[in-house]
């Protein structure tokens, strides 16, 4: 970005970096405190190995609630936390996100939303929940709320948008909100659907980034409004942009349904979560009150994508082409080639997801298990 990116790009790129150097800090000062913690009472030396610091029964009962090292383990889970949000990213550290997007090259736009956001939320379910599960079930709400903030935030941000770039930008925090939110209510159905969302949305997201560096090649602007009729002038290009940003909106089908759906439908089933209940002790009554707000909060997010998608595609591709389109040079071989590779992923995918499920079933099988252990 700071090499080959737009005007802006030295901002751009030390805002990312500055904001990773924060998250970690926090990280190791995690780290350090795991590392200094884990012979007390273990009869172990210090350690890092993180199948012990996840299992031993020793190390494991420190970090519990009542454990002596209780205090530490919820201190650490929001630092741990804080630090895979400014990845993710989730609001209120998300703010690197759009400025890195609209001054990165097309390829770091697409490898940045496609692979890099997904390390936020494969750390979070390699070592903030497996690491402190018994703070991950304390406060089950705040990392929830801070999620579904997250995905209504960025739906109404993007809204707002007219550079495409960056609409498509703040969609990421709105879909990535659904990966904290599905991590947080601790159920199986949730956690897959948090997964999968990673898989969808690394090939939506890619795909959308690549929409939009292709006619930006042309146009030299990425202002939404002096688009127009761009289906009619390139009938191709438009049939692989209604598959991405469709897959993006979550139609059935495609890619980004299953996701979000699973998701949806683990945050419900929360309610009659006990290791929950028991955790924050509010009761059957209260708890389900207050997973089914959570649960409709985001399920109506549904409406706010489908509205931001369904607007810029209406404004970009709907209409009569504009004359200046005569001047740009047709869609090459190669750019259909990636189109095409983005598209068809984001249909197989959709209808059978099973590719992705057969993989990791055992995986979190073994995570929930760990999950419940200081249940």
């Amino acid at each position: 970005i700071g090499i080959w990116g737009g005007p802006r790009k030295e901002y751009a790129a030390i805002k990312f970096f500055l904001f990773t150097l924060f998250g970690s800090i926090c990280l190791l000062i995690v780290m350090l405190g795991l590392y200094f913690f884990t012979p007390e009472g273990t009869g172990s030396e210090n350690t890092w190995d993180m199948i012990r610091l996840q299992t031993e029964p020793g190390i494991v009962a420190l970090f519990t609630n009542g454990g002596t090292c209780w205090s530490f383990a919820k201190v650490a889970f929001w630092l741990t936390l804080i630090a895979f949000m400014v990845k993710l990213p989730a609001v209120p550290f998300h703010t690197w996100l759009p400025d890195a997007h609209v001054e990165a090259p097309t390829p770091i736009s697409m490898v940045l939303a496609g692979v890099l956001l997904k390390m936020g939320g494969y750390a979070m379910m390699r070592i903030t929940w497996p690491f402190f599960p018994a703070a991950a079930q304390y406060f089950w709400q705040g990392a929830a709320l801070l999620g579904l903030i997250a995905i209504l935030y960025g739906a109404l941000c993007t809204l707002a948008q007219t550079d495409w770039k960056k609409l498509v930008a703040y969609s990421s925090i709105s879909h990535m909100g659904y990966v904290m939110l599905g991590l947080a209510v601790l159920t199986r159905t949730a956690f897959d659907g948090a997964y999968f969302q990673m898989i969808a949305h690394g090939i939506s997201s890619a795909m959308m980034f690549f929409l939009v560096g292709v006619l930006y090649d042309r146009a030299h602007h990425r202002e939404i409004n002096r688009f127009g009729g761009m289906w009619l002038k390139w009938p191709g290009f438009g049939g692989w942009s209604l598959v991405g940003f469709f897959a993006a909106m979550g139609l059935p089908g495609l890619c980004g349904f299953i996701g979000e759906i699973l998701v949806l439908l683990g945050t419900f089933e929360a309610a009659n979560n006990e290791v929950l209940i028991a955790a924050t002790g509010a009761g059957v009554a209260g708890h389900a009150v207050r997973v089914y707000t959570f649960g409709i909060l985001a399920a109506s997010a549904v409406v706010l994508t489908a509205g931001y998608i369904l607007w810029m595609f209406q404004r970009v591709y709907m209409g009569k082409p504009r004359p200046e389109y005569a001047e740009y040079a047709a869609v090459t071989r190669r750019e259909h080639f990636i189109m095409g590779t983005l598209g068809i992923s984001a249909i197989v995918f959709g209808i059978v997801p099973v590719l992705v499920f057969r993989i990791t079933d055992q995986t979190f099988g073994g995570i929930l298990q760990v999950l419940r252990m200081s249940g």
